[in-house]
């Protein structure tokens, strides 16, 4: 592998990954998490949009990685017909940037309560109020229906159950950083039949 500052060092692409974010998060103006997730509808037609990555869990191939949506939403929608998706993490500033292609699986019970329950009130509370991707009247309809909630469930509003987490399991890792004259590093982690992890240099 390219020893280009450590930055490909090590033998798990999660804590690769952990070590990028990490980095990031020191560099990053706005959301070091912020990853562009891909999902195809039942026509096939694909569809993208940032949201943000809560968590890089594990080690070896149980690895994933987390975020949080509305069951409801588009992406929930297009998950629950192909269990599949992809993202990818750009930053800027570093010029960097990973690739994940997998399965997906809901994350719920006491993991999505947790989250949940780490939010900001007001986060919470529209979690409920939104009809996540539906048509909306107009902004003051959103806000009052936020009150509403706020007066139905006060401070501890319990996680509504179309809100969740969803886990990537990636078939798919592949790191990218910038070099000079466009010859970039880029090394493509794969699963094989055993579940065990291939590693090929790709060319830039």
């Amino acid at each position: 592998m390219s020893d280009q500052d450590g930055l490909f060092a090590g033998d798990d692409p999660f804590d690769i990954a952990r070590r990028w974010l990490a980095e990031a998060e020191a560099s990053e103006p706005n959301d070091p998490n912020a990853i562009a997730l891909a999902t195809v509808d039942e026509t096939g037609l694909p569809d993208v949009r940032m949201v943000l990555l809560k968590e890089i869990e594990g080690h070896g191939a149980g690895g994933g990685f987390v975020f949080y949506t509305n069951y409801d939403s588009a992406k929930g929608r297009q998950i629950a017909v192909t269990g599949k998706a992809a993202f990818v993490m750009h930053w800027k500033s570093l010029r960097r940037q990973i690739r994940v292609r997998g399965e997906v699986a809901r994350v719920e019970g006491p993991q999505a309560d947790a989250y949940y329950d780490s939010r900001a009130l007001q986060s919470r509370l529209g979690a409920w109020a939104s009809r996540q991707s539906q048509p909306l009247a107009s902004r003051a309809e959103l806000v009052a229906e936020v009150a509403r909630l706020g007066l139905r469930y006060g401070t501890r509003p319990p996680r509504p159950p179309f809100w969740g987490g969803f886990r990537i399991a990636p078939m798919q890792i592949e790191f990218w950083a910038d070099g000079a004259f466009r010859l970039h590093d880029r090394f493509r982690w794969d699963k094989d039949a055993s579940r065990d992890w291939i590693v090929t240099r790709l060319s830039p």
